[in-house]
This record gives structure tokens, C-alpha cells and sequence, in this order.
């Protein structure tokens, strides 16, 4: 029977005696975790012990490859080349989603793109939701995202259908009262394998880990940045952090200020704002500040590897 207690152990003894999992123990242990029938309590104790011990580069390759091995027909079934992965966990609640309107350009002008993320965040509009109000089609299946994909260009794919056991880790947060490092898998996820990945984030220091666990995971060309409300969107008025993957290479990567406002840092007082945003938008009507983000986006999607 496989022994999870003593690589719990490794990482659950403190500040000072806590110790990171190799690449392949990560791999392992966490593949036994998120078996449905998998101690709770070890699960629990795991999550928040990684939490205080913080994740490295190679845990999180070891954590993404563990949730692939849960996605069935993992790396059978993958996007055409060029296409984009754009995961999509964090929801809007500021301002409306720019850069899905960027994605939408890119696919009108070839570029195939998978969107995955959750249908729903409390408090929160998902991309999923406005999507699904352009015309998206989901898919439950990563064969029959294969056929969306080369049918419309575009394809959405839920965590909660592709890698269920994933999904129910991350809807642990609420019980564990924080956030765990299965968020970030799930970012990092990139289901269908494609050739590149735009991946945002909220907090600082996941820039270098993120970008570092894509160069474990062979990942042939990704852009991690610190994206507006945790969602893969650059700002036009300013941007922080920003790390260019390409292949074994990662390098800081700058973009001028546009001159614009800053981004709104106060939640929309109705959420309907948030879909009427997206709709106005979509029809041609963006803001010169709108605009500005959504070309900085669009330039990102059809660059080609």
C-alpha cells in the first residue's frame, strides 16, 4: 500500500524542518490523494501543509502531472498546432472580460483557442458565463472538445467534466477556510496540450514557479503574468510582472503604459454591468482603454511560436 504519510510528513514539520517533495514524489502522492477515496484527513493536512511550506517549481510540475493522469485520454486527443490554452479560474467582478473579446478576435482570425475554468464564482462573473452568451459551444469531453475545436475554433471545457477528482480538491476551499495549490494546477492544466498557454495570476510570487514548472512540463511557449483580477488579461494602463516561457527559457518581458486610468478597483455595484460590458464591446463599441487591452491581448494570441 502506498505510504502518503511519510511524504506528508516531509512537508507538514514546521517552518524550520519542512522540506520540499522531489518532481516524482509530488507526482505520486498527489495522484493517491485525489483518488475519490482517498483520506480525507490526509488530504486536508497535505493541502494546508504545502500551504504554509509554500510550493516549488518542481512540486507543482509533479501536482500538474498527477492531475493529468486523471484526465482521461490525456495527451491522445490535443489541440492543432498554434492553438492557445487560456484557463480561466478567477471571474470578474471590476470590469468586463477584455480579453475573452481578444480570444474571440484571434479565433475569427485562426487562431484555436481552449478555455477551461469553472461555470461559476460566487460574487464573480466566469468566463464561462459570457462565453456561453457568444455562442460558445462546451464540451464534456476531451473528445468532444477535438471536435468543437476543429468545428468552431473555440472550445470550453470545465474542470468539474474533465478531471473531476481536481475539481473536487479545489472546491475544498471553502472547508479549509484558504486557497490551495490546486488552483494553480488547474491553471497549468493545459488539457489539450497546446503549443502555447496565456496564464494569469493574482499573487507575486507564483510568476517564477509557474514559469519555471512549464519549462519541467516541456511546454513549448507560455506568457505568466499578474493578470486583472486573477484572469489572464494584460493591462493597458500598466503591468506587473511578466514572464516569457519558451521552451527552456523564461525571460521578463516589459510592456509600455498606455496612458489610461487605472484599472477599477471597486467591484461594479450589479453584475448585469459585467455581461452588458462584454456584449457593448463585442459589437465594436470598446473604449479607447477597452481597446487598448484588447489589441495588447489579441497581438499575444496570434503571435505565432
Amino acid at each position: 500500500m502506498f505510504d502518503a504519510a511519510s511524504l506528508i510528513r516531509l512537508v507538514a514539520r514546521g517552518k524550520h524542518g519542512s522540506e520540499h517533495l522531489s518532481q516524482e514524489q509530488a507526482r505520486q502522492l498527489f495522484s493517491f490523494l485525489l483518488q475519490p477515496d482517498a483520506d480525507i484527513l490526509q488530504l486536508g493536512a497535505f493541502l494546508i501543509a504545502e500551504r504554509m511550506k509554500g510550493e516549488s517549481s518542481a512540486e507543482l510540475a509533479g501536482f500538474v502531472q498527477a492531475a493529468r493522469d486523471h484526465i482521461p485520454h490525456f495527451g491522445q486527443i490535443v489541440a492543432p498546432a498554434n492553438a492557445v490554452d487560456l484557463p480561466c479560474y478567477a471571474g470578474k467582478r471590476r470590469a468586463a472580460h477584455a480579453y475573452l473579446v481578444a480570444a474571440l478576435q484571434a479565433r475569427d482570425a485562426g487562431v484555436p483557442i481552449v478555455v477551461h475554468g469553472v461555470q461559476a464564482i460566487q460574487g464573480r462573473v466566469t468566463a464561462w458565463q459570457v462565453l456561453q452568451g457568444a455562442g460558445i459551444q462546451s464540451a464534456s469531453s476531451l473528445s468532444q472538445a477535438k471536435a468543437v475545436l476543429d468545428r468552431d475554433g473555440m472550445v470550453y471545457l470545465d474542470l468539474e467534466d474533465i478531471c473531476p477528482n481536481l475539481f473536487r480538491v479545489y472546491n475544498l476551499r471553502e472547508r479549509l477556510g484558504v486557497r490551495s495549490f490546486a488552483n494553480t494546477v488547474a491553471r497549468l492544466l493545459n488539457p489539450m496540450q497546446c503549443d502555447k498557454q496565456l496564464n494569469g495570476f493574482f499573487h507575486t510570487p507564483y510568476a517564477n514557479y509557474m514559469a519555471e514548472a512549464n519549462v519541467i512540463l516541456a511546454q513549448k511557449e507560455s506568457l505568466i503574468f499578474m493578470g486583472a483580477e486573477g484572469d489572464p488579461e494584460l493591462y493597458a494602463d500598466r503591468q506587473k510582472v511578466v514572464k516569457r516561457q519558451l521552451g527552456q527559457t523564461i525571460e521578463d518581458v516589459t510592456f509600455p503604459d498606455c496612458g489610461f486610468e487605472s484599472y477599477p478597483r471597486q467591484p461594479v455595484q450589479d453584475l448585469q454591468q459585467i455581461y452588458d460590458d462584454f456584449t457593448r464591446m463585442l459589437l465594436g463599441n470598446a473604449t479607447n482603454q477597452e481597446q487598448a487591452t484588447i489589441n495588447r491581448i489579441k497581438e499575444e494570441f496570434i503571435s505565432r511560436i
